[in-house]
């Protein structure tokens, strides 16, 4: 399948207005799709859809196949005579611009379940359907989120010995204890893929392609590493030996320790790396396309003791290298990959990503602080790649060059022949100006918002993943300009009359 060049949006669903405190699967996701139809693009782009935990993170989600129950639509529920009306309207006074996660989850929890305690299974042939195609996943996922639950929300490492270690009798017995709350997990995802299915399904009827993120790294209080402790460095009581990071650099004098537990990649190879081709086949089952998060650490990665604070004493260690796209391929045909090509890149990955085609990525707001031969800058850049104002990690343009020192400022002025008074824009039509085949700006960007309207700050506690947008702040102003631009520089083609040139989705 061919993309071409186009351009789009970044927006996670959490991110969408609406009255129940979060961003939900329902008719303002739709007005959403409808909004990106309209105005020439043809990319959205979403973060991981997983279930959250602690700090709210959707990198750091409880599994890497699930999707995350706060997004399912009440409405749509209550439309399906689950919930009533008003009980929807007996809700708090939840802020319109950002989500605060903890009274979201305390409030709509109970109503997912008055919903699922009308839900009737046996009469629901999909729900069945559903539960058998992924049960390799479903039944070990629910059964984990019954026991976070019935503990608590401890981590899987705190439970007792048994359930710890899977042993038969135990699960076996947790399943039966905890039967319906099993089944409650069960049917949360099977409303959640039934929602997300109908919202994709209708945005790739209006021309618009869906990208999704795969984290290299998984949590370790997840149903991925507890299903699975001997795909990871882990000791006796489930605890990581070893964990994640990236060593000391210009930014950061000790590094970043991450903290997520790291794979056996000796044991994956053993397998065919049968667990990542799974975690692909459902990725790809929710998503058209996908960004590979931290692709330098498949070639090598850095290796953290666990007992150490910080990244300072890690070491690099061999990553599966092209061993494991080969399986992937074998076992997918040619997956639609954009490598997160971000940081110190080495050769090596160079070589890996053009191996298999796969594009990278380019970021406006990092040209600016050297000279005239960064990578980042739009006159360096290939047909092959993929164009970013900014990311979810970085701050907005327009709070980003309000930062900047004054010599840096001068220097992005001259290139962008303005005088800063729109930074916003003038970033938006540098990036769909450009020659790389995908442009995508954060709706943040399209507003020309501020600091205030960061989605992530690296390093920082709280506070994180909680921006909205209200739907007022989009309007047919911001709908014919991207159209305008998108059409003016060749991304508003439909796939079919793209040019050759143009990022193909089967990626390798």
């Amino acid at each position: 399948m061919q993309v071409g060049r186009a351009s789009g949006i970044l927006l996670h669903p959490t991110s969408l207005p609406g009255p129940f405190g979060i961003g939900e699967l329902g008719e303002e996701a739709y007005h959403f799709a409808e909004f990106l139809a309209g105005s020439n693009q043809r990319l959205w782009q979403v973060l991981p859809l997983g279930p959250t935990g602690y700090g709210d993170s959707p990198y750091a989600s409880f599994s890497s196949f699930a999707g995350n129950p706060m997004l399912i639509s009440l409405g749509q529920l209550a439309r399906e005579g689950l919930l009533e009306e008003g009980e929807l309207g007996n809700r708090p006074a939840f802020p319109d611009n950002k989500v605060d996660f903890g009274p979201v989850i305390e409030w709509k929890m109970p109503l997912l379940w008055k919903s699922f305690e009308r839900f009737q299974p046996d009469e629901n042939k999909d729900y069945a359907q559903f539960c058998k195609k992924n049960s390799a996943w479903l039944e070990d996922f629910a059964l984990f989120m019954a026991l976070k639950d019935h503990y608590h929300g401890r981590a899987w490492t705190e439970w007792e010995p048994a359930i710890r270690s899977r042993q038969p009798e135990a699960l076996a017995s947790w399943r039966e204890q905890l039967a319906s709350q099993v089944h409650f997990h069960r049917y949360l995802q099977y409303q959640f893929f039934k929602q997300w299915t109908a919202l994709k399904s209708h945005a790739n009827s209006k021309g618009i392609t869906i990208m999704g993120d795969i984290p290299i790294f998984v949590a370790h209080d997840s149903a991925d590493v507890w299903s699975h402790p001997e795909l990871f460095y882990l000791d006796e009581a489930g605890a990581p030996t070893v964990v994640s990071g990236v060593p000391p650099d210009y930014f950061s004098a000790t590094g970043q320790r991450w903290g997520n537990p790291l794979y056996r990649w000796d044991v994956l190879a053993e397998t065919g790396y049968a667990w990542w081709i799974e975690r692909f086949r459902a990725a790809l089952a929710q998503v058209d396309m996908l960004r590979l998060d931290h692709f330098r650490g498949f070639v090598g990665y850095w290796e953290i003791p666990a007992e150490e604070e910080t990244a300072v004493k890690g070491e690099w260690k061999p990553g599966p290298g092209a061993a494991l796209f080969k399986a992937l391929k074998k076992a997918l045909g040619n997956v639609p990959i954009i490598a997160e090509d971000l940081g110190v890149i080495t050769q090596e990955v160079d070589d890996l990503r053009n191996k298999f085609g796969f594009p990278g990525m380019r970021i406006l707001q990092f040209g600016f602080s050297s000279d005239a031969g960064n990578f980042h800058l739009p006159h360096n850049f290939e047909r092959k790649a993929l164009v970013y104002t900014g990311t979810h990690d970085n701050d907005t343009t327009v709070g980003w060059y309000t930062t900047r020192r004054a010599e840096e400022q001068h220097v992005v002025r001259q290139y962008l022949a303005t005088d800063g008074r729109s930074i916003h824009a003038d970033f938006i039509r540098a990036a769909l100006g450009s020659v790389a085949d995908l442009a995508i700006v954060p709706l943040q960007d399209v507003l020309g918002l501020g600091s205030e309207a960061r989605m992530n700050l690296p390093g920082r506690a709280s506070g994180n993943w909680a921006w909205r947008f209200r739907a007022s702040d989009l309007n047919d102003g911001h709908r014919a300009w991207l159209a305008e631009l998108s059409k003016l520089y060749g991304r508003a083609l439909p796939p079919k009359k793209a040019s050759e040139s143009g990022v193909r989705l089967d990626g390798m």
